[in-house]
């Protein structure tokens, strides 16, 4: 992008400003990266609760009689089994079985899909999806206007959302969605979230983000909420061990390579794009384990970046996708591709190359961080 004017903008964009948000360019949207100190940010994500702006996840529906054999067809997932009300963690691949991206898709009603796609990949996803529903009596349609997207994110978030809303919280699982109103706002609430903690996302109308904003924000002012910008959810998402596009997946890659062939559900009716190169994959994994995604915890202070190369004994065993300095844990984390024999936890001498110095580091599983239930 060459200019700010070229940004889309989330309805949220002014209230942002006002809090002194520094704002980023973020897969074409203008986004707060943070409104303080991202340290601080984190934390209360950890501890208290968290509010963030999510406008820019692209929020694909798909409806009609077939849309959930439209989309047993163009994703690897069971979607026809996911009763509504409940959502599921998914993928959509090319014919080669690479990753185009990695998706949740919400069961509004028998025939009523919320697709919702990365930012960066909304377009691809929504032109592979109109491209596949050919033949099927369903409807794609780019919903990406039609929302704004608010997180409450912590374990606080429970407490602050019963107090705006009669929706039956205590009865909603973890990757399910009702609709509901909160402080006086229809939305769909999802008890969905990227930082590994508690938490909700809802779906309003454009015109209703700022007053539910505020509202939230009243809420929580009693128990610590702060608002929180994309760079302690990058922070917050590593700890929990969670995937991003473009760094632990990509068309590169098919989900047996990202150690999440779970998500291809081969058992399913009918044939779906990229079962045969999949199945390959699966039979390849089997026989030889591909690189293995694994925890990296730093030994020293540096930081390891994506793309940096993972060493053992000499020699390149792997490559960094994720790293950043862990708040939770006090050192540098990563997450990295690397060769199975060197994968098991407590493999001794494996080092991340940072500008030519080999730093030890311990390899370990993931998630570095899981939340007490």
């Amino acid at each position: 992008m060459s200019s700010t004017e070229e940004l889309r903008h989330t309805a949220l964009d002014a209230l942002h400003r006002s809090l002194g948000a520094t704002m980023t360019d973020f897969a074409g949207w203008d986004m707060p990266l943070r409104y303080g100190s991202e340290r601080d940010e984190h934390t209360a994500v950890r501890t208290r609760a968290g509010l963030f702006d999510l406008s820019h996840m692209g929020e694909i529906a798909v409806t009609g009689p077939q849309a959930a054999a439209l989309l047993d067809f163009a994703l690897v997932g069971n979607i026809g089994g996911v009763k509504p009300g409940r959502a599921r963690y998914t993928m959509i691949c090319r014919a080669d079985g690479g990753i185009l991206d990695d998706l949740i898709v919400y069961r509004l009603a028998e025939t009523e899909y919320l697709v919702v796609a990365n930012a960066s990949n909304a377009q691809t996803v929504l032109d592979a999806l109109v491209e596949r529903s050919a033949g099927f009596d369903a409807e794609v349609r780019d919903d990406r206007d039609a929302y704004a997207l608010i997180a409450v994110q912590g374990p606080e978030s429970p407490g602050i959302l019963k107090s705006l809303t009669d929706a039956d919280l205590d009865g909603l699982k973890y990757y399910a969605g009702l609709p509901g109103t909160v402080a006086g706002v229809p939305a769909l609430i999802a008890r969905t979230g990227y930082t590994g903690e508690d938490g909700f996302e809802l779906f309003v109308k454009p015109e209703h983000a700022v007053e539910l904003w505020q509202a939230l924000t009243e809420a929580g002012a009693g128990v610590g909420l702060v608002p929180c910008g994309l760079s302690c959810r990058d922070t917050l998402r590593l700890e929990a061990g969670m995937p991003l596009y473009g760094h632990e997946l990509s068309t590169a890659l098919t989900p047996f390579d990202a150690g999440l062939g779970r998500v291809v559900k081969f058992e399913k009716e009918g044939d779906f794009v990229g079962r045969e190169a999949l199945r390959e994959a699966a039979e390849r994994a089997a026989a030889k384990p591909p690189r293995v995604l694994v925890g990296l915890v730093a030994e020293g202070r540096r930081v390891p970046r994506a793309g940096f190369s993972v060493v053992s004994g000499g020699e390149v065993i792997g490559e960094v996708t994720s790293g950043a300095p862990s708040p939770t844990l006090g050192k540098p984390i990563a997450m990295a591709y690397v060769d199975a024999a060197h994968a098991a936890p407590g493999t001794p001498g494996v080092g991340v190359d940072i500008r030519g110095t080999h730093e030890p580091y311990e390899v370990v599983p993931l998630p570095f961080y899981k939340r007490q239930k």
